[in-house]
C-alpha cells in the first residue's frame, strides 16, 4: 500500500476517503485470503470495484469462523467478543495496538476533548470478568490518561461508585461514567444520584442479564434516576478499531476515518439511500490489517448528513447472503 498508518487519520472529504478505501480494497483482495475468496464469490475484484458502493462488506460472523488477517507478522493482540446468546466468539487479530490506541484516542478527543479533563469511571462488570475485551482495553487507557485519583473500574461495588460520584459533584469535577447498559440500569435504580457535572455513557448490551428494553426506555430511566437531560452512547464492537458516539437521542456520529452505510436486508450488495432502514455496514479505515469493510448484524437508519441510529439487532432470517459463510 502506498500510504502510512498516519494517513488514515488525516483523511479529508469524500474523495480522499474513497481513494484510500479503494486502495485498501485492492490490498485486501491481494493479501487477505478470506476476504479475497468472499469478494471473488460475489464476482467483485479490483477490475470492477471502482467506487465505495461496489466494495463488498464482509459479514461480521466471519470473525467467529476464520482468521481475518492481512499483516505480515504475528498479531500483537487478539480481542475476543463475549459470545453470548448461543453465538460463537469473535476473534479480532490486531497487528498493532498503537494503531488501535491512536484510533480510539483521536476519536475520543474529537468528540469529548482530552481525557485529562475528566474523572473516568468504568462500570463494565461483564467485560471485566473475562479477558480479551477491546472495550476494557480502551477504557483502561482512557482512565490512565485522565490521571484523576478517583478514576477507575467498578465491578459490583455500587455504594463506592455512588460515594465517588457524590464527591465529584460536590467538587464540580467533570466526570464520565461509562457503563454497559444493564449495569447502569442496576446502579441507577439502587443509587439515584443527582448528576450535574457527569456524562453518563452507555455502551449497549443487556448481555442476558435483564429484560431487553428499547433505547428510549433505557434512556428515559437513566435520565429520570440521574436527573440528567441526555444519555450519551458509544457504538463499537470487537471487530472494529474505531467508535462512533452519540451525545443524546441515540444519533451517532463517526470520526472522519469511519463511515456508515445501510444495506438492503434481502440484497446485501444493494446499499440504501439515507432515510431507509436496513443492515449497518461499516468502513473503518483503522481496520487496515484485519478488514476495513464490515457488514454488521445491527439494524440501522442512516441520515443524510452521515449520522445514524442503531435500531436493534437484525433477525437471523433477515441476514441474507449467509450461503457465503461456507468459505
Amino acid at each position: 500500500m502506498h500510504f502510512s498508518e498516519e494517513h488514515i487519520f488525516t483523511v479529508k472529504g469524500t474523495g480522499d476517503f474513497e481513494s484510500l478505501a479503494l486502495e485498501m480494497y485492492r490490498f485486501h483482495y491481494e493479501n487477505n485470503p478470506v476476504y479475497r475468496a468472499f469478494s471473488a464469490s460475489l464476482k467483485r475484484n479490483p477490475g470492477n470495484v471502482d467506487s465505495l458502493e461496489k466494495i463488498p462488506f464482509l459479514p461480521v460472523e466471519f470473525f467467529k469462523e476464520h482468521r481475518i488477517y492481512a499483516a505480515i507478522g504475528e498479531p500483537e493482540m487478539v480481542f475476543t467478543s463475549t459470545g453470548t446468546g448461543g453465538m460463537g466468539t469473535s476473534r479480532h487479530y490486531v497487528a498493532s495496538l498503537s494503531l488501535y490506541r491512536e484510533s480510539f484516542l483521536r476519536g475520543f478527543r474529537l468528540f469529548y476533548g482530552d481525557p485529562s479533563r475528566y474523572c473516568i469511571l468504568g462500570l463494565l462488570p461483564s467485560y471485566l470478568e473475562r479477558t480479551g475485551s477491546s472495550l476494557v482495553y480502551m477504557v483502561d487507557q482512557l482512565i490512565r490518561l485522565s490521571r484523576h485519583p478517583r478514576s477507575g473500574f467498578f465491578l459490583y461495588n455500587q455504594e463506592e461508585l455512588a460515594e465517588v460520584l457524590i464527591e465529584l459533584e460536590r467538587k464540580n469535577q467533570p466526570a464520565l461514567l461509562l457503563g454497559v447498559t444493564f449495569a447502569l440500569l442496576d446502579f441507577a435504580e439502587q443509587h439515584p444520584v443527582k448528576l450535574r457535572n457527569t456524562i453518563v455513557m452507555e455502551t449497549g448490551g443487556m448481555k442476558g442479564r435483564r429484560k431487553e428494553l428499547i433505547r428510549n426506555e433505557v434512556h428515559e430511566i437513566l435520565c429520570r434516576q440521574f436527573s440528567i437531560e441526555a444519555v450519551h452512547s458509544e457504538y463499537g464492537m470487537t471487530e472494529l478499531l474505531s467508535q462512533a458516539y452519540s451525545r443524546g437521542e441515540g444519533v451517532f456520529s463517526t470520526p472522519p476515518w469511519m463511515r456508515i452505510f445501510v444495506r438492503d436486508p434481502y440484497d446485501p450488495l444493494h446499499l440504501l439511500e439515507p432515510g431507509k432502514t436496513g443492515g449497518i455496514d461499516i468502513i473503518d479505515l483503522a481496520n487496515v490489517w484485519s478488514c476495513p469493510f464490515i457488514a454488521t448484524g445491527d439494524l440501522g437508519l442512516l441520515h443524510a448528513g452521515g449520522t445514524f441510529e442503531v435500531l436493534g439487532r437484525m433477525d437471523q432470517a433477515e441476514i441474507r447472503g449467509c450461503s457465503l459463510m461456507v468459505l
